[in-house]
């Protein structure tokens, strides 16, 4: 495959299926190979012909961090390093360190004040009741209650952390991204669970919206220095992964056109001063006919590579706004795709809904589908040999993890 040299590198930190389609997405718009790193010498972006893959159990720490991105700055004196994260706590390093980074390192993301309200839940509800934007009903659960409390709803219920970046730092078996409870009795054991593992931070419960994965929708969005957001693009989430720790992560994605919501997110992130990608987790709900806000994460989504596919390339808004100064006037993407984390059976032997298979097939027969790891001429023995066995293994998850 052909690269090319620029005046600026893409230094993608992570290493699953967002930080390749990003590294795609570079590659794609200016032939260009991205610096990306991992804490394992393992995954998706290992031995890539568009990527220079490197790993460091420590990354995720303050020093080595901050370290290990100057080294690379001193290694470019005169190049820009443009900085992405592709992890929340990734993220938050880069947030909270920007002031450590050396001058060539780009860092398009929000400060860090906006960034603790933003991701403490309590604190982005309260955001979102001053923009009138819906989520579902919830209850603000801290360690002193204990067991003293009364839910204004019933069950099933949703159990969630405030504090996501905390709450992984803590890890415990069986550790899920979200719960849903059916009881008391099952609320309070995970409840005690969560805190006996070293969690410090409030609990999120919520009423739990009725519907299965088809019901969730993911929306990424990117805004300007300026604070402007420039462009909104909603994907209707056809499937999620069934594992335990992968609940949560899209499968399957078909882009929808919603412009009255989207206007809504353009009004909520420019009242915040909210700048670079977002991207939020919703869930339609059939009781009312609302679609409601369960979370935002302050970069581009696991997914958002359906953005990309359908002619909008993440990779050149955030280049052309903060290393070209060239501005765009907003857009909400109409263009459909098929988006895809797992092979197409699987997705079918899971998916019953006939309407939804129909636009499936419809998609793909049209040539309109895309899974991001498989770029033409990124195949060389090794990593298709991991894609192989990755891809292969959904079939067992799936029909494990009904």
């Amino acid at each position: 495959m052909i690269t090319k040299e620029r005046d600026f590198v893409p230094v993608i930190l992570g290493n699953d299926i967002n930080a390749y389609s990003m590294a795609r997405a570079f590659y794609e718009a200016y032939q260009i190979k991205s610096i990306v790193m991992g804490k394992y010498l393992t995954g998706p972006n290992c031995n890539s012909r568009i990527i220079e893959y490197h790993a460091n159990k420590n990354l995720d720490k303050t020093e080595t961090f901050i370290q290990v991105l100057n080294c690379w700055a001193e290694k470019f004196p005169d190049k820009r390093l443009l900085l992405l994260g592709c992890g929340d706590n990734y993220v938050e390093q880069i947030i909270k360190n920007r002031t450590r980074l050396k001058d060539n390192i780009v860092v398009p993301y929000i400060e860090e004040n906006l960034m603790e309200a933003l991701l403490t839940k309590e604190s982005f509800y309260q955001m979102c009741d001053q923009q009138q934007l819906l989520y579902p009903q919830t209850f603000i659960y801290t360690r002193e209650i204990g067991n003293d409390f009364v839910l204004p709803f019933g069950f099933p219920i949703i159990l969630k952390p405030s504090n996501g970046i905390n709450y992984w730092q803590n890890s415990f078996a069986g550790q899920k991204k979200v719960y849903k409870l059916d009881n008391r009795q099952d609320l309070q054991a995970v409840i005690k669970q969560i805190y006996q593992a070293g969690y410090q931070d409030k609990l999120i419960i919520q009423d739990f919206i009725p519907g299965d994965d088809f019901h969730m929708r993911a929306l990424n969005s990117f805004s300007g220095k300026d604070k402007k957001v420039r462009l909104l693009s909603l994907g209707h989430v056809i499937l999620e992964e069934h594992t335990p720790h992968g609940l949560g992560n899209a499968a399957v994605i078909v882009n929808e056109y919603n412009e009255e919501l989207c206007l809504q997110i353009k009004s909520f992130l420019e009242s915040v001063g909210y700048e670079g990608f977002a991207s939020f987790d919703m869930k339609y709900d059939p009781r009312d006919g609302k679609i409601k806000i369960l979370e935002i994460n302050l970069r581009q989504g696991r997914g958002s590579y359906y953005v990309t596919g359908a002619g909008y390339n993440l990779a050149k808004y955030i280049a052309d706004e903060y290393l070209f100064d060239q501005s765009v006037p907003l857009q909400i993407v109409k263009t459909e795709v098929l988006w895809t984390a797992i092979p197409l059976p699987v997705a079918f032997m899971v998916i019953k809904d006939k309407a939804c298979r129909d636009k499936m097939k419809r998609l793909i027969r049209s040539k309109k589908v895309v899974n991001p790891l498989f770029l033409k001429g990124d195949t060389g023995f090794k990593r298709a040999k991991f894609l192989c066995r990755w891809q292969l293994s959904h079939f067992y998850k799936f029909l494990k993890h009904k």
